[in-house]
Formats: C-alpha cells, sequence, structure tokens
C-alpha cells in the first residue's frame, strides 16, 4: 500500500488544575454574581481557553496521530501553596486531562495513535511518581521520557523539557543544540537520525532548520496568570497548539495554530 499524506496534532503543556491550565466545561471555575472580581476572571478566562482549544480542533483535519507532550497536570503548586490550583487532587487532575484527550479522539481517524512524554518533576512526577503513567494507561498507546516515532519514513524526535530564553532573538539556541546533539547521537548509531526535534516547556513557539536539522518547540495550552510567570517572566507567551502535515515521501509541513485570548490582555489602570 502506497503511503499517505497523514497529520498529526502536536501539542503539549496543559497544566490541567491551573487556574488557567487547560480545562473541560465540567472543571471549569464557575461564574456567579455573588462571586469575586478575581473569581469571575478566572471563570472568563477558563471559558475562554477551552473555547478557543474547541475552535482550533474544529479547523483540523481528521487526525492520524496525537502527541502530548509534557505538563499534562499541574501538580500540587508547592511553591504557591496550592494557592493557583482549581485542585490539588493529582488523581483529580489526571481525570482532566483524560477528557481532553478523549475529546481529542473524537476529532482523529479510528485506531489513531496516542503518544505521551513525562513533564517536569515539579508538575507531574511529584515525590518521584509519575503521574502521567495514570493517563497514559487511560489514553496513550505509548509514553517515556524521550521518544521517537516514524511517520512515512520522518522521525520526529519528541521529548519535554527543553532550555528557554528570555532574550527574544535568541529562542531557537536550545532546541538548535537538540538538533546538533541527536546529530551526534545518530553518528554513533545510538538515536535515530531524526527530520524534526519537537520539544515543549518553554511556553513559546519557535522552529529553526538548517540542511542538517529541524527543531521546533510547541506553544502551551495553559494561559497566562501564574504567580511564577508574573513576579518572575518577561518574555512573551505563546498558546496554541501544532499541525504537522507529512507527506508520503516523508518531507512534512508545519502548521501552527496561535490565538490571542483576549481575556488575557492587561489594561492600564485610569487615574
Amino acid at each position: 500500500m502506497k503511503p499517505k499524506t497523514r497529520y498529526g496534532l502536536l501539542m503539549g503543556d496543559f497544566h490541567c488544575g491551573h487556574l488557567v491550565g487547560l480545562t473541560p466545561p465540567d472543571w471549569q471555575v464557575k461564574y456567579s454574581p455573588l462571586s469575586t472580581t478575581k473569581r469571575r476572571k478566572w471563570a472568563y478566562i477558563c471559558r475562554a481557553l477551552w473555547g478557543a482549544f474547541d475552535e482550533i480542533l474544529h479547523e483540523l483535519p481528521k487526525l492520524d496521530f496525537v502527541v502530548a507532550n509534557g505538563d499534562l497536570v499541574d501538580g500540587k503548586g508547592k511553591k504557591s501553596g496550592g494557592t493557583e490550583l482549581i485542585t490539588s487532587d493529582m488523581n483529580e487532575q489526571c481525570d482532566i486531562a483524560i477528557s481532553i484527550l478523549k475529546y481529542v479522539k473524537k476529532f482523529c481517524k479510528k485506531d489513531a495513535p496516542f503518544f505521551g512524554t513525562y513533564g517536569t518533576d515539579y508538575h507531574s512526577s511529584v515525590q518521584g511518581d509519575e503521574w502521567e503513567n495514570i493517563i497514559a494507561k487511560a489514553v496513550f498507546d505509548k509514553i517515556g521520557s524521550h521518544e521517537w516515532i516514524d511517520v512515512n519514513g520522518c522521525i520526529l524526535d519528541i521529548k519535554h523539557k527543553e532550555g528557554s530564553s528570555s532574550v527574544p532573538y535568541s529562542r531557537h539556541t536550545a532546541p538548535a543544540k537538540s538538533g546538533v546533539w541527536n546529530n551526534i547521537w545518530a553518528m554513533r548509531d545510538e538515536q535515530p537520525n531524526s527530520d524534526l526535534i519537537i520539544r515543549s516547556h518553554v511556553h513559546y513557539y519557535s522552529y529553526c532548520e538548517t540542511p542538517d536539522y529541524a527543531a521546533l518547540t510547541l506553544p502551551a495550552l495553559q494561559g497566562m496568570g501564574s504567580k511564577f510567570g508574573a513576579k518572575q517572566c518577561i518574555a512573551t507567551v505563546d498558546w496554541g497548539v501544532v499541525l504537522i502535515e507529512i507527506f508520503p515521501d516523508g518531507h512534512f509541513m508545519l502548521h501552527p495554530k496561535l490565538r490571542k485570548i483576549k481575556e488575557q490582555k492587561t489594561k492600564a489602570v485610569v487615574i
């Protein structure tokens, strides 16, 4: 049988359980006229993020495979005393992530495989327990710390964590480094010679390509609003997913699906 063009959904950083994590309607912060101003804000953002995600899914062709690239749950939130969480119950956070992935299945071809990677210890491996294994048992065909997938002869090299940069013009440096290291591993015949390096963690989209490697970092599906981000970070955040189209000859094309969430736009205080 001749290969066909195949479509894959690349996404990550749900941070389920966080107030601005990706949250299906059943777990969203509910709006009430009696809610505080801050709680109403979280309710609006929760709904806006899910609405944008749902809108993107309806734009996609039927998917041949899905990659969920780590930090699917937010964890216990110890650094902020759990004050940013919808729920600190890790089982419930996993349930939220599972419900998202099962919803994505509705946009896939029959028996489309789902692949996962483990996120960072702080979020998804609380006290050494790999909570994303619960998600894997319910949804994934395979999960690991570092995965390689062959689609029409195109090798995808997938791992969650990548180094970040607060300097706009050096955001390509860390994924490019991963591309060069893959070349070295492949020359030693100890890793597949990958066509595309896929990383997450940094919550921004970047893509770089040379004759020797191609590498990208995925946007996040957690919105803005974490205390760490507000207090310590200065760089922009990209929100969305990436659709990859892989042709019969193994060449690929990326289709980033990025959204600006208007509910997250900040305003100056007028005095």
